[in-house]
C-alpha cells in the first residue's frame, strides 16, 4: 500500500506541474497581457476574458500540490521541505482565490484607482508562494543529495533573481517570470519522477520506525509505567519493554513459561515488536484497553494489583508504542493475541477488559476456556445487530500506509493531543495520540467495529461460555447493554456512580476490588 501512496503522491504533482503551466497555452488567447513584459498572473486577472479558467487553474494545482504533500510517506528530518512545499500549495491557492484587479504591467491605466484587497493579497500570495518553493527546494534537495535537484533549484533561484532585476529594471519581467515558473514546473515532474522510483527500503524508512517521544519513566517504565528490573531478562528489547509477539527471536526467558510462550506463538499482523509493559508478581492479571486505549491510561489500576498480582499490560498494533500491523483487526487475532500474552497451562489468567476489548476477552474465554481464571468487563460496548461496512476491510488495508503519510501526522499533531485530553482528562506523555500511526489505528479499530461484532454474535452461537466468575462493570448503562450482557454471562453486575467517561481513571479501585 506504501508503494501505491507513492504513486499517488507522484500523480497529484505531475497534475500540480500541469495545472500550474496553463499559462503556457493561455497566453496566446489573452492577447492583453504583453509576453515580454506581463506577468503570467495578470492572465488571470478580473478584467481578463478567461480570469475563471486561470484562477480555477491556480486553486486545483494548489490543492494537488497540498494532496502531493499530504500523501508522501514520512521519511525522517524531510519535514522541514514538505513543510515548505505544502506552504507553496496554500499560497498557490489563496492567490487563485484572489486575482489581481487588471493586468499591472500590460495595462498602463492599472492601478490609478487604488488597489483592492484581493489584488494586494494575490501580489502577497504570490511572492510568499516563490520563497516558500524556493525553500522547499534547497532543504529538499540538502537532503536527498542528488545533483538533479540542486541544478533545478539553481536554475530556479536564478530566474527568480533575473525576474526581480528585470522589474527593477523595467523590462523583460514577462520572459524571466516564465523561465521561473518552468522551472518549478520541471521541478515538480522531477519531484514526481523521485517518488516513482524511490526503492523499497526507502518506503520503509519512516520517521514512525524511530518511535515516538519517550517520557521519562519510574524504574525504567516507559511514559511513567513501571517494569520490575528482575523483568528486563524476559524481553527481547533493548529497553526492557517491548516483546516479540511472532518470532523465535522473541522472548528468550526459557524459565519463564509466560514470556517463552509469548515470544514463541506467532502473533496477528505479521512480525513486529509490541510495547508490552509487566508490573509486580503473582497471580497473573492481563489488561487490554478499549478503543483507540494505550497502557498508561491503567496506571492507577496496575498500580492497585501490582502489590499482589503480576499485572500484564500491553498496546494493540499501532496504538501506544506498538508498530503498526499490515492487517486489518479482527476478533480472532485479537483473541489470538490475549492467548500469546496469556501464562501457559496450568496457570490461568485474570483477564480485564475495556469498552470493544470486552468482545476480544468473550472471544478469548469461548476459544480458550482452559486459560481463563476470572473476567471483568468495563464498561463493554454493545453488540448491535448491524451489517459489516461493505469498505471497511478495504480502508483498514490502507490505513497503516496512510498513518504514515505526512498528511496524517499533520492531523494528528494538531487534533490528537487536544482530543485525548478532552476524552480523558490525561495529558500524552509520550506522545503517542500526536502520531499519525495511532490516529490511523484508532479509525482502523472503529471502521471493524461491526465486522468483530458480527463475528462475536457467530462465536456465541458456536462456543459456549466457560464456567468462570465474571464481573461486569457499569456507570449509568444508557443503552442497557451492560445489564444485558451480565445477564447472558451470568455475571455479577457492579452498577457505579457515574464518575466519568472511563472508568480505569475515575473508579480504579472499583475495578482492582473485583479482580481481588
Amino acid at each position: 500500500m506504501e508503494r501505491r501512496l507513492f504513486v499517488l503522491a507522484a500523480c497529484a504533482f505531475i497534475v500540480t506541474a500541469v495545472l500550474a503551466s496553463a499559462w503556457v497555452t493561455g497566453q496566446f488567447t489573452t492577447p492583453a497581457v504583453d509576453r515580454t513584459e506581463g506577468y503570467v498572473s495578470e492572465l488571470a486577472a478580473r478584467n481578463q476574458p478567461w480570469t475563471r479558467l486561470f484562477r480555477v487553474s491556480d486553486v486545483l494545482a494548489g490543492l494537488a500540490c497540498l494532496a502531493g504533500v499530504a500523501l508522501v510517506p514520512r521519511v525522517a528530518r524531510e519535514w522541514p521541505g514538505w513543510l515548505a512545499l505544502a506552504a507553496f500549495g496554500l499560497l498557490t491557492v489563496v492567490a487563485g482565490l484572489f486575482p489581481l484587479d487588471c493586468a499591472a504591467l500590460s495595462d498602463p491605466l492599472c492601478g490609478r484607482q487604488g488597489a483592492s484587497a484581493a489584488h494586494v493579497a494575490h501580489a502577497a500570495a504570490r511572492v510568499l508562494g516563490t520563497i516558500a518553493v524556493l525553500v522547499a527546494m534547497v532543504l529538499l534537495s540538502a537532503r536527498w543529495r542528488a545533483r538533479a535537484s540542486w541544478l533545478f533549484t539553481w536554475l530556479t533561484l536564478g530566474a527568480t533573481l533575473l525576474t526581480a532585476g528585470a522589474q527593477a529594471a523595467g523590462h523583460g519581467v514577462g520572459l524571466a517570470h516564465r523561465a521561473q515558473l518552468t522551472m518549478i514546473a520541471v521541478w515538480l515532474v522531477y519531484v514526481a519522477l523521485r517518488l516513482l522510483v524511490a526503492d523499497d527500503a526507502a518506503a520503509d524508512a519512516t520517521a514512525d520506525e524511530a518511535g515516538p517521544r519517550i517520557a521519562p519513566g519510574r524504574m525504567g517504565g516507559v511514559g511513567g509505567a513501571r517494569v520490575r528490573t528482575d523483568d528486563a531478562r524476559a524481553w527481547s528489547g533493548t529497553d526492557g519493554v517491548r516483546a516479540d509477539w511472532s518470532g523465535a527471536e522473541g522472548v528468550r526467558a526459557d524459565d519463564d513459561p509466560l514470556w517463552s510462550r509469548a515470544g514463541a506463538v506467532p502473533g496477528p499482523g505479521g512480525r513486529g515488536r509490541a510495547h508490552v509493559v509487566v508490573q509486580g508478581a503473582g497471580p497473573v492479571v492481563l489488561i487490554t484497553a478499549g478503543l483507540a486505549g494505550a497502557w498508561f491510561h491503567w496506571d492507577a489500576v496496575a498500580a492497585r494489583l501490582a502489590g499482589g498480582h503480576r499485572v500484564i499490560r500491553f498496546d494493540r498494533p499501532g496504538l501506544g508504542l506498538s508498530p503498526s500491523a499490515p492487517v486489518p483487526p479482527t476478533l480472532y487475532d485479537e483473541a489470538a493475541r490475549l492467548a500469546a500474552l496469556s501464562p501457559a497451562h496450568p496457570q490461568q489468567v485474570t483477564l480485564v477488559a475495556h469498552g470493544v476489548a470486552c468482545w476480544h476477552a468473550e472471544a478469548f474465554a469461548r476459544l480458550h476456556p482452559l486459560c481463563l481464571a476470572r473476567l471483568v468487563l468495563v464498561e463493554p460496548a454493545c453488540t448491535a445487530e448491524r451489517r459489516p461496512l461493505p469498505f471497511a476491510r478495504t480502508a483498514c488495508r490502507w490505513l497503516p500506509a496512510l498513518g504514515r503519510t505526512w498528511g496524517a501526522t499533520a492531523l494528528a499533531r494538531v487534533a490528537g493531543p487536544p482530543a485525548h485530553r478532552l476524552l480523558t482528562g490525561l495529558p500524552d506523555p509520550s506522545g503517542v495520540y500526536g502520531t499519525g500511526r495511532v490516529l490511523a489505528a484508532a479509525v482502523g479499530e472503529w471502521l471493524a467495529r461491526r465486522g468483530m461484532a458480527a463475528d462475536l454474535r457467530r462465536l456465541r452461537e458456536e462456543k459456549p461460555f466457560p464456567d468462570v466468575p465474571v464481573t461486569v462493570l457499569s456507570a449509568g448503562d444508557p443503552d442497557g447493554c451492560a445489564g444485558r450482557l451480565a445477564d447472558a454471562l451470568a455475571a455479577e453486575h457492579v452498577r457505579l456512580p457515574r464518575a466519568g467517561r472511563h472508568l480505569q481513571l475515575h473508579a480504579p479501585q472499583a475495578i482492582a476490588h473485583a479482580v481481588t
